[in-house]
């Protein structure tokens, strides 16, 4: 149910209330407008995460929503929204405070969550930054093992420019394990998807990787 539905949800139950005068309704009333909350402080935190990634100056409220999100999906019981929530918590952690050890439990919480759900793109964001961790730790088989069933969840999604941006990161596990023609045609195929998509920050990224790698 979106946001049009759960806000229209919360005031039809209360005109019921209303009219019929069965307080009942309200806790119904209520779950739905905590569930409308909860999706805007998370999508509210994504702005901000965004608007970091261009100009890399940290908001105070960003990991603030984040968590909010997290604790009324939680009190909702609601395993989707935890599992996206707890993603963003985790990419915070790794993204802008560089803190890898406090963003591993959030995204590995993330990817559990996702697979009870079977939603294979919030899975597929989980296991890419946890493959993001791993080569910064050194661990390249790990790295490489989750960029690659990220990739393949991507695929199934239909989400060329997160399958590229996963490509890149494929690169770079491959030149760090001493392949450069494996590295190149991962780049290549990257090249084409992200062109497609139109992803311009995902070919920039690719021109960064070649250019690191001659």
């Amino acid at each position: 149910m979106n946001a049009d539905d759960l806000l229209r949800r919360a005031g039809d139950l209360c005109d019921r209330v209303v009219f019929e005068g069965d307080r009942s309704l309200l806790p119904d009333a209520d779950r739905a407008l905590d569930a409308v909350e909860a999706e805007l402080a998370l999508t509210r935190g994504r702005v901000l995460h965004a608007r970091f990634l261009d100009d890399r100056v940290e908001d105070p409220h960003e990991l603030a929503l984040f968590e909010r999100a997290c604790a009324t999906y939680e009190a909702l019981g609601d395993l989707g929204g935890q599992a996206r929530a707890r993603f963003q918590i985790g990419v915070y952690h790794q993204v802008v405070r560089a803190d890898n050890a406090a963003a591993v439990p959030h995204l590995e919480r993330s990817r559990a969550l996702a697979e009870q759900v079977a939603d294979g793109l919030t899975r597929s964001y989980a296991l890419r930054h946890l493959g993001i961790a791993a080569h910064m730790a050194g661990d390249l088989d790990d790295a490489h093992a989750h960029l690659e069933e990220s990739t393949r969840l991507r695929r199934e999604c239909a989400f060329p420019a997160g399958i590229a941006a996963n490509l890149v990161g494929l690169a770079h596990v491959a030149r760090a394990r001493s392949r450069p023609e494996e590295a190149g045609a991962l780049l290549d195929e990257a090249e084409a998807l992200a062109g497609s998509a139109g992803a311009a920050r995902i070919v920039g990224q690719i021109e960064q990787a070649r250019a690191a790698m001659r």
